[in-house]
């Protein structure tokens, strides 16, 4: 991506505001108020994939790396980001996700495009958010 770790990283963990940018996330509320971030322990509540989940910051590495739980009906997720800069005043951001439970396996047999499709397109749109700096 062409804009900082910082302004990235700032994206990231304004999660209520995910859904100006991605549109496969909805509905994102704070379990723990922890002010309008996402922090250690945070817990939130979202919607994606038009599965409702509640989920749990487990790796918070402040413009490095942030990664969550996501439990759902049928359904437990591992979601991690990692953000390197790269030398040129931009950075590499990578996410991954692990899932396990029938809802899962259900999404893989009758979509199973769509994870990678959609992880893409956060992706994407993040690096186009980004250009605009960082979120008020």
């Amino acid at each position: 991506m062409d804009s900082s770790a910082d302004v990235v990283w700032q994206w990231l963990i304004h999660a209520r505001k995910w859904p100006e940018y991605y549109s496969n996330s909805s509905n994102v509320q704070y379990e723990n108020e922890s002010g309008p971030i996402l922090k250690s322990d945070t817990v939130f509540r979202w919607k994606t994939f038009d599965v409702s989940l509640i989920s749990e910051v487990k790796e918070y590495v402040e413009n490095e790396r942030i990664a969550w739980t996501g439990k759902g009906f049928g359904l437990d997720v591992y979601h991690a980001w990692l953000i390197m800069p790269n030398g040129k005043g931009g950075c590499i951001v990578r996410t991954e996700e692990v899932q396990h439970g029938f809802v899962s396996r259900l999404g893989k047999l009758f979509f199973p495009s769509r994870m990678h499709a959609q992880h893409q397109h956060w992706l994407e749109q993040l690096a186009i958010q980004s250009k605009t700096g960082k979120p008020t």
